[in-house]
């Protein structure tokens, strides 16, 4: 089925005002943000006589602070209240932030304007949870990765030309404070205009009585995520990503500056090659994913934040610092200036790859009556990780390391703690290495895809033509799949790990293992009882000559003992392929096939419990196969 385009959403009501409500909202944030670090570093004693290094970490840790203490409240604030309302009140909320601003601009006056800095966070505080809830509550789930990708895209073109009006606009002489402060009260203003066109957001606990305690509610949020553990866990993974990006992006305006002997103009473009990095690859998303939720990006995402972030670290010390302060056209002309945009470049790209899936299974695997107080309970971690990097970029600083090497520092962290979140969540690892796999050796397309159901149980059964079906079956699946596979495979050494890290289920025949046949069918049950999908070949073994086996009773016995859907599937191309068994010489027929072969997977419409018999399903996967082997 055609798939509609994610730019669509432009047009819809449903999507278009609380776009340009929340890309007004990080315009404005990176307006006011960058326009007093830039006046901060480039002019910082007619301002104060403290460190620029120290205020560059300071005042973005500043910024999120409120995050940490009041997430807990505003994530029962947005369960509780329509979220349009919400949104409204939050941008009067900016008006008068900006308000205060713009005095302090005018007096001269850094602590106001730092007042500030803390209310903006508390303004990004209250709308955190909204963002995000919001979606899942509008958008169809095939419509989610990508309306998450436009989100962070706007978000990050909204930091981009903040960045860029924020910097251009204070050093504007004589004119550029009060600039500042009448942008971003008119930005502010505009977006109170586009939240006014938010559509109705019901409440999903309106009775819900909110605790106004944010350190009892903070330990009681984190404590209900834990309980789901792969949402739990991505959660990290995306406190991950804030932590990796705030210790990056605060030593741009120094690294600029000092290393680079760049004026400010090449502090903003650095910022601006990040952000469209960003924005890349987070629309990316949807095409990469096929418009569904494919975790899989996220470990590809993971590797390419460590590569590029080592290799702009090995680029910076490549890089001759010329003697004389450079303009934008000077830092371009300049030897590795290139190399070192390309890296900033690729660290935005894979950073956008990474978070968009993380945010994509949050909104779809936890529990709908509370996914703004997940949402506040990931802000709370967010704005953890992020003080807890602007306090090692500072004590980093302190004990002497330079830039460069703190971006080495960074880079191989997220190794480390990418082996180790993976290594929690094998899924993400699994998901990545069948993505891979399925767009290195095969173009697949799915047929009827949107019949696998996003949620409750379902028995999937399928011809067994290779030993990448279940590859191929799980890349197609928009959930987790529990594949029921032969004893013997599954003991695999080395192999058994992955096979017990996708919960496979092993079974044997009766003849073989009484006790492990009947553990299986108890598994199984377990398994659809508890509302997941499981995945069946009927024939019992794979095909030798390409054609499909008679198909056995167990199926018909899952049936009997939990009455659920049952979908029949059938993949076709894959005989033939290296990994069938099919006799004819496997290297011969590799090279004929070649790579980027053509593979589908037909999925059929449910069939009901009680229509269900192994010879009715034979025939259903013979005629979704049709010739195609």
């Amino acid at each position: 089925m055609q798939k509609n385009s994610q730019f669509k959403l432009f047009s819809q009501r449903r999507f278009a005002p609380f776009f340009w409500t929340q890309f007004l909202g990080a315009l404005n944030d990176n307006v006011f943000k960058t326009a007093l670090l830039t006046i901060l570093t480039y002019d910082a004693l007619s301002w104060t006589d403290m460190d620029p290094g120290l205020l560059n970490n300071l005042i973005p840790g500043l910024f999120i602070l409120p995050f940490f203490l009041f997430s807990a409240t505003s994530g029962q604030l947005a369960d509780k209240l329509e979220k349009g309302r919400v949104a409204r009140f939050v941008k009067l909320l900016e008006i008068a932030i900006m308000g205060i601003a713009a005095y302090g601009w005018m007096t001269h006056h850094l602590w106001l304007l730092i007042a500030a800095v803390i209310g903006m966070g508390i303004h990004s505080t209250l709308f955190g949870p909204v963002k995000y809830a919001y979606l899942p509550q509008q958008l169809k789930r095939e419509e989610l990765v990508g309306g998450n990708g436009l989100i962070e895209m706007g978000t990050f073109v909204g930091i981009l030309l903040g960045e860029i009006l924020g910097a251009v606009l204070v050093v504007h002489k004589p004119w550029g404070l009060h600039l500042v402060a009448g942008i971003t009260i008119g930005i502010a203003v505009l977006g109170w205009l586009a939240s006014l066109r938010i559509p109705l957001s019901p409440a999903p606990v309106p009775e819900l009585k909110v605790n106004w305690n944010p350190f009892t509610e903070t330990v009681r949020n984190l404590g209900y995520s834990r309980r789901n553990r792969p949402v739990f866990l991505s959660l990290l993974g995306n406190s991950w990503f804030w932590f990796y990006g705030a210790i990056m992006l605060a030593q741009f305006p120094v690294y600029a500056k000092n290393y680079l002997h760049g004026d400010h103009s090449v502090f903003v473009l650095l910022l601006a090659v990040f952000s469209v990095g960003i924005g890349a690859g987070s629309l990316l998303c949807e095409r990469l994913s096929g418009h569904k939720v494919e975790i899989g990006l996220v470990p590809f995402g993971s590797i390419g934040l460590s590569v590029f972030g080592l290799e702009l670290y090995f680029a910076s010390q490549a890089y001759v610092t010329p003697s004389a302060m450079l303009d934008l056209g000077g830092f371009l002309a300049q030897g590795g200036s290139w190399r070192i945009l390309f890296d900033c470049l690729g660290i935005g790209l894979f950073g956008g790859l990474y978070i968009v899936p993380l945010f994509a299974l949050i909104q779809t695997r936890c529990d709908p009556a509370h996914v703004s107080r997940t949402i506040a309970g990931m802000n709370i971690m967010n704005a953890l990780f992020m003080v807890v990097s602007a306090l090692v970029a500072m004590v980093l600083l302190k004990a002497g390391l330079t830039i460069p090497q703190i971006f080495l520092a960074t880079a191989i962290m997220n190794g480390v703690v990418a082996v180790y979140i993976f290594s929690l969540v094998p899924e993400f690892l699994i998901r990545f290495l069948a993505w891979i796999l399925i767009h290195t050796f095969y173009r697949v397309r799915i047929i009827n895809g949107q019949a696998i159901p996003e949620e409750g149980p379902a028995v999937l059964v399928c011809n067994h033509v290779s030993y990448l079906d279940a590859i191929a079956i799980m890349a197609a699946s928009p959930r987790p799949v529990r594949f029921v596979m032969d004893h013997q495979i599954f003991r695999i050494p080395v192999m058994s790990w992955l096979f017990r890290n996708v919960r496979a289920i092993p079974i044997a025949p009766v003849k073989e293992d009484p006790w492990l046949t009947e553990k299986a069918f108890v598994d199984i049950a377990q398994a659809l009882h508890e509302g997941e999908l499981v995945c069946i070949s009927p024939e019992g073994k794979l095909t030798r000559d390409g054609e499909i086996n008679p198909f056995k009773g167990g199926v018909q016995k899952i049936i009997d003992r939990s009455p659920v859907p049952v979908l029949p599937m059938a993949l076709r191309g894959l005989w033939g392929s290296l990994f069938s068994r099919d006799p004819s010489n496997p290297v011969a027929r590799t090279f004929k096939r070649g790579l980027f072969s053509r593979l589908e997977l037909a999925v059929g419409e449910p069939i009901a419990p009680a229509a269900v018999s192994p010879e009715g399903l034979q025939e259903q996967v013979r005629a979704l196969r049709g010739d195609w082997k």
